[in-house]
């Protein structure tokens, strides 16, 4: 028997990165180390690299994230055993900080998956043998600026013909597949018919579990072909004091029982992070924890819908309409203005900035399936 615990997105800034640079880990921590310690196995994903501070930021959309060498420190004290670096970060301080980041964990004994040297290391499957059980883990992300390739450091990508062999390979070499993935939309919490299609194929062709984080915020659940697949975990620990949006402070960790032969049973353990009043975490109880039962089984019934998921997405879609289309207006001209333009007689609407938010909208699975449902929905196509 072997139990695995599996959380969301880590990333230590704000007044959490304070609190673990002055050796402050109980403070935002004692409350996981007795959940982490009682699994054999435990993993959460390193949303950032870890730098020295002159690193130089890669140019992307968003921000560039980061964290300190004391992490290391963190994960042990926390006792994660293992990290997920495929994920819309790892590489925002390019090549030299993802290298760093791997040399530092591999130092530190804490084991990595998803990310790599290069892109053939990032995809490589991790092995973990509990007992009896052999367990195999797949890590990779939707596409934004993270992306290794075959000369470059960084995670490992949603590329459905890469995964098919990687499920494929460890399916036949192993006894459980789990497979996380870091992807969706952010702040909405369900997941998008894609990926429920996606991650119900990956059960199809061989994994056991599927877990997927990177919204930040949780969502439901549901059992396909008697296989559990977790469709947004929340954030693990990601401080913002500024935040207005409290669903960016819940999340829950999954704690996974594998037997050999047997049925996958697990438990889920909710909590509250990060809060305006303290950056620590703290497990749900009483009154809270039943709110937190009630909205996770409203959201895990719409998703055993697919009607009903269709629905909250095109819902979704059309609140995010305009912002979309805002991102992609420039450049589109009519009769005289448009030969002025193409003249260089007329300003450019497009700069560096906008290139990069059309690039990641084209490039994103998730970002993709909003831009052209909006499309659809605005010619009737």
């Amino acid at each position: 028997m072997a139990k695995i615990l599996i959380a969301g997105d880590f990333c230590p800034r704000a007044r959490v990165a304070q609190l673990f640079e002055d050796g402050e880990f109980s403070t935002v921590l004692n409350e996981v180390v007795p959940y982490t310690l009682k699994a054999d196995f435990s993993v959460v994903n390193l949303e950032c690299p870890i730098t020295s501070g002159h690193e130089v930021p890669i140019v992307k959309r968003g921000p560039n994230l980061s964290c300190s060498k004391k992490v290391i420190e963190v994960l042990k004290y926390a006792g994660f055993r293992c990290v997920t670096l495929a994920n819309n970060h790892f590489r925002d301080y390019g090549d030299e900080a993802c290298l760093n980041t791997i040399s530092l964990l591999e130092a530190g004994g804490i084991g990595h998956v998803g990310g790599g040297r290069n892109l053939q290391e990032a995809k490589k499957v991790l092995y973990i043998e509990i007992g009896d059980v052999k367990l195999a883990m797949i890590n990779v992300c939707e596409h934004e600026f993270s992306i290794a390739s075959d000369n470059r450091a960084g995670s490992a990508p949603l590329d459905l013909v890469d995964n098919y062999r990687q499920i494929s390979e460890a399916k036949a070499a192993s006894d459980f597949v789990i497979v996380i993935v870091h992807g969706g939309n952010e702040l909405y919490q369900l997941p998008t018919p894609r990926m429920q299609k996606t991650y119900r194929w990956f059960v199809d062709i061989g994994a056991d579990v599927v877990i997927n984080h990177h919204q930040h915020c949780f969502t439901g659940q549901e059992i396909y072909n008697g296989k559990p697949i977790f469709y947004g975990l929340g954030n693990f620990c990601f401080d913002r004091p500024d935040t207005d949006n409290p669903i960016w402070n819940e999340g829950y960790m999954v704690t996974l029982t594998l037997c050999k032969d047997e049925e996958i049973t697990y438990s889920v353990e909710p909590y509250k992070q990060c809060e305006k009043t303290s950056p620590s975490l703290r497990f749900l109880v009483g009154d809270e924890l039943d709110t937190f039962k009630k909205k996770y089984g409203e959201f895990t019934e719409i998703i055993s819908n697919p009607d009903r998921l269709r629905k909250a997405y095109r819902h979704y879609v059309e609140k995010s309409a305009k912002s979309y289309i805002l991102e992609t207006e420039p450049g589109n001209y009519i009769g005289r203005l448009n030969s002025l333009r193409v003249r260089n007689m007329f300003p450019k609407l497009h700069n560096n900035k906008s290139l990069l938010n059309l690039y990641s909208i084209l490039n994103c699975e998730s970002h993709f399936d909003i831009i052209k449902e909006v499309i659809a929905n605005k010619t009737g196509v």
